[in-house]
């Protein structure tokens, strides 16, 4: 099979985690924090296809990976009904904070499993850092899911937190702001978002790169 359809296979597969793993993230907090909304829907589970949603998790992921851009998308909105929270402000912003956090964790579960691949052997160490491909060894499509997993994670992670309606760093941000400028911030909602889609590459880069080089730095040295 050609190893750029295997790589897209490998993404699909680490993107369907990554969304399940943040919709869960947010589910769950949410519940702990006295909002029963989201479990109550069953949407603390890692089956993606609680979350899946047909513009962000299939649509814009197939548009993206048939032309080659980074794998970029969301899943199905978690409810939240913030009138549940004890404390609003706090545990909102812990709820959406939740989700980004979840998927650095997921990152770095994949930095550990890669690092395990690169102590195990001359080989493993060669694959890890990109010295060696198509060998024939077990390790290289383990290595490249592992790739694949800290990549689409840490993408979503730092795409999210970007501060546009409704991604997860506009909750955020949303708090600190007065009332009528809130209002009109809360109302731009998906247009904003498409308008990032389309021409917000470079404001995607300011946010996802610092994060790459952070995890480029840990794998350089294992």
């Amino acid at each position: 099979m050609n190893l750029n359809i295997v790589q897209k296979i490998y993404e699909a597969i680490a993107f369907l985690f990554a969304i399940s793993v943040h919709e869960s993230a947010h589910a769950w907090v949410a519940n702990r924090c006295g909002d029963p909304t989201a479990r109550m829907l069953g949407r603390i589970t890692l089956n993606p296809i609680k979350h899946i949603d047909p513009i962000g998790t299939i649509l814009i992921p197939v548009v993206a990976l048939y032309y080659n851009y980074p794998l970029i998308g969301w899943a199905k909105p978690t409810p939240v009904d913030p009138r549940h929270f004890k404390y609003q402000v706090r545990d909102d912003i812990l709820t959406s904070l939740a989700g980004p956090a979840s998927n650095l964790l997921v990152a770095f579960v994949a930095v550990i499993g890669l690092a395990i691949v690169s102590s195990t052997s001359i080989l493993g160490h060669e694959l890890v850092h990109g010295a060696v491909v198509g060998s024939s060894s077990l390790l290289e499509p383990f290595t490249q899911m592992l790739y694949a997993f800290l990549e689409i994670n840490v993408l979503l992670a730092a795409f999210n937190i970007i501060p546009v309606p409704p991604l997860d760093g506009s909750h955020v941000l949303r708090h600190f702001l007065p009332d009528n400028i809130r209002q009109i911030y809360d109302r731009i909602g998906v247009f904003a978002l498409i308008l990032l889609f389309v021409a917000g590459s470079r404001i995607i880069a300011f946010f996802t790169a610092p994060f790459f080089a952070f995890f480029d730095a840990i794998l350089a040295r294992i």
